[in-house]
This record gives C-alpha cells, sequence and structure tokens, in this order.
C-alpha cells in the first residue's frame, strides 16, 4: 500500500475548499452584519469542515479500494447532516416564550450543506444555494412583514418608574384589551425622578383591535413615562 503525498487531485481538492471557504464567508458575514452570536468565523469553519469531511469521504480512502473492497462516500455525508445539529442547537435561545436564533441555527445547517456540495464537486450549485440564501433573509425577509397576518405581534419599549407595582398594571391593562403580553428583556435606568425600568415587551394583538388604543392606554398608566414600538429582531 502506497499513500501518495501530494496525489493528482490535490488542485481538485484545494479549489473545492477554497470555494466552500468563500461561500461559507459571504453567509458568515451576513450573519456578522445582523450581529447574530455565530459570524463569520463560525460559519467559515463549519463549511470547511463540512468541505474536508467529504473530500476525505471521497478521495481519501482511494488507496484501499479494490476488488474486495467497496467504500460509501455518502455514510460521512450522512454524520455531518446529523452532527451539525449540534452547533445549530448551540445557538437557539428561549426567554420568556420568545424563541430567537432559529435562522442563524438554519444558516449553519445551509453552511455546512454548501461546504458538502463543494466537497462533492459541486460548487455551481453551492454558489446558487448562497445567493437563494441572501434571497430568503433578505427579499422575503421584506415580504412577509408586508403581509396582512403578519404584525399580529408587536415589540414596545415601555419606560417606567420601578419599585411602584407598574408592570402589573400594564400587564393587567394590556389583558383587559384582549392582548397577549410577553416579557422579552428589561433594563434598569436612572431617571430624573429616580430609577427607572425599560422593557422590551411583546403584545400579541387579538385581530381588528388598533395597537394606536394599546398604546394610548398605556402611555396613561400612572408611573409610565414612555411607551415607543421598536424593531425586535429574533433570528
Amino acid at each position: 500500500m502506497v499513500i501518495e503525498l501530494i496525489p493528482e487531485s490535490l488542485g481538485t481538492e484545494a479549489l473545492l475548499l477554497g470555494c466552500a471557504f468563500v461561500l461559507s464567508g459571504i453567509i458568515g458575514v451576513e450573519r456578522e452584519m445582523r450581529l447574530k452570536s455565530a459570524g463569520a468565523r463560525t460559519h467559515i469553519l463549519v463549511g470547511m469542515g463540512s468541505a474536508l469531511f467529504t473530500l476525505v469521504s471521497a478521495y481519501g480512502f482511494a488507496h484501499l479500494l479494490g476488488d474486495d473492497v467497496v467504500l460509501d462516500p455518502s455514510r460521512i455525508a450522512a454524520q455531518i447532516v446529523s452532527g451539525i445539529g449540534f452547533i445549530g442547537a448551540g445557538v437557539i435561545f428561549v426567554r420568556q416564550n420568545i424563541i430567537s436564533g432559529l435562522t442563524t441555527a438554519a444558516s449553519i445547517w445551509v453552511t455546512a450543506a454548501v461546504g458538502m456540495a463543494c466537497g462533492a464537486g459541486m460548487p455551481l450549485i453551492a454558489a446558487l444555494t448562497v445567493v437563494f440564501y441572501l434571497l430568503a433573509v433578505t427579499l422575503v425577509t421584506s415580504l412577509v412583514r408586508r403581509l396582512p397576518h403578519h404584525g399580529r405581534s408587536r415589540f414596545y419599549a415601555v419606560r417606567y418608574a420601578d419599585g411602584r407595582g407598574v408592570l402589573r398594571d400594564i400587564l393587567s391593562a394590556a389583558s383587559e384589551l384582549g392582548y397577549e403580553t410577553a416579557l422579552s428583556r428589561t433594563k434598569r435606568l436612572e431617571g430624573e425622578n429616580g430609577p427607572v425600568v425599560e422593557a422590551t415587551m411583546r403584545f400579541s394583538r387579538p385581530q381588528h383591535r388598533a395597537t394606536e388604543e394599546l398604546i394610548e392606554t398605556l402611555s396613561e398608566l400612572e408611573g409610565v413615562e414612555e411607551v415607543r414600538a421598536v424593531e425586535q429582531d429574533h433570528d
């Protein structure tokens, strides 16, 4: 048995690995620009790792092949699909019934597929997948936000005096209007008249209910200093 340190397929393998690096980096940069927990480095490593596993399964055992030895390259690919779920699960968080990180987890899964496609000698279809990914997270997201059913849930930053039971009044007032409320996060600040709390809250409005009514009702509560709409990105 002879192992070639510089095989004839080295150029092809290096080119495919380079394609995985570039395409995975494009997805990672998009996540990095959105300030997500898994950025360019993570996606590049996932893509290159998947590509290398695929290259190893395709080329790494060629010297072992013979009349009595048959290899199945798809076995390693199947293990990549299963194993990448552990990384994806690590970026999904649940806070107050609000799930965040699903899109980032999916992007890691797609990046693994892109890397596998590059490793399997399919860089063009991998590049097309990246194009479709970018369309999904930009154009499709913009279109979905304009749908009539979208926006039933709105996020508002509510600033109120601390230590006076104002949060209880806010939840009660929203409930009386038929809203379901989830607390996303809070932060304590120093106001002009003492400590205040700024809470980011999600209000799921009932059908045919105007959000202006909710803002007006909350603004009139004693102890509430400000109510403003905020953009909340949980992907």
